[in-house]
């Protein structure tokens, strides 16, 4: 694991080469749901690198993992700050050249805010259960983690993961119940989104309605989507084999 200072933090971050690379494709940079980090992962990064070719690398956001606290209250564009001022000096200071950018939930979020700007070059961008307005679902999912929260395990599965996992779910948390969150909408950058996108997401997701995605293809021009059985709000832990296969084949459509 390595740190590199963003925007005044100390952010760790880790880059894990594929065992079967092939020279001049690009890194996937992928980024993190809302409660978690590069350990959270587990090992699915590498066995997407390991399938695409391309090195993987991850990194936890402020407050996350092992990264430094934020040291401020969350606003509700604190995805946006994200996506417009973290994401390009990370991109600029690991020197990743036209990456492809793997998101989940709020990862996936950040990552279609980033690519709907000026002059931004990627190779494709994948998204997993993201978040493009805030539904019922989405709230009532939140609720519920509130109970599991206080009445499981919960708290110490996460503390495996954080420096300080209370405030990691609280942060999560107190953003998207507040009240002037509830109109928040990332819908006007997808027709910007100049790269092709692979929008995935399961159907028993219990924080979204297949809207989300269906969203982003109605208004961004080259989508492709995967709609995964079985599967809740994590496709990469409910259905790996078939997240791993549908992202070789568009990297490697786009690639080869």
């Amino acid at each position: 694991m390595h740190q590199i200072e963003l925007a005044g933090r100390s952010i760790e971050y880790l880059r894990l080469p594929s065992a079967h690379a092939r020279p001049g494709r690009p890194a996937m940079l992928f980024l993190h749901e809302g409660l978690g980090s590069i350990s959270m992962w587990r090992d699915f990064p590498q066995r997407v690198a390991d399938a695409t070719g391309c090195e993987a690398v991850l990194y936890s956001r402020c407050g996350h993992g092992r990264s430094a606290p934020c040291g401020n209250t969350r606003t509700p564009r604190y995805l946006h700050a994200e996506a417009l001022e973290v994401l390009p000096e990370l991109l600029a200071r690991l020197e990743l050249d036209r990456p492809f950018l793997f998101g989940h939930s709020d990862g996936a979020s950040i990552a279609l805010i980033y690519a709907g700007q000026p002059g931004v070059a990627l190779s494709g961008l994948i998204v997993a259960a993201p978040h493009v307005m805030v539904e019922q679902e989405c709230l009532d999912g939140i609720r519920k983690a509130i109970q599991i929260y206080a009445e499981s395990d919960m708290p110490q599965r996460l503390a495996k993961h954080h420096r300080d996992a209370d405030a990691v779910f609280r942060a999560w948390i107190d953003i998207w119940l507040a009240p002037e969150f509830r109109d928040w909408n990332i819908e006007q950058c997808l027709p910007a989104i100049s790269c092709p996108v692979l929008a995935v997401q399961g159907e028993n997701d219990e924080y979204a309605t297949m809207e989300q995605i269906d969203r982003i293809a109605r208004l961004a021009p080259d989508v492709a989507l995967l709609k995964l059985a079985d599967c809740r709000h994590s496709p990469h832990k409910d259905q790996p084999e078939a997240l791993i296969a549908a992202v070789e084949g568009f990297v490697n459509g786009l690639l080869d």
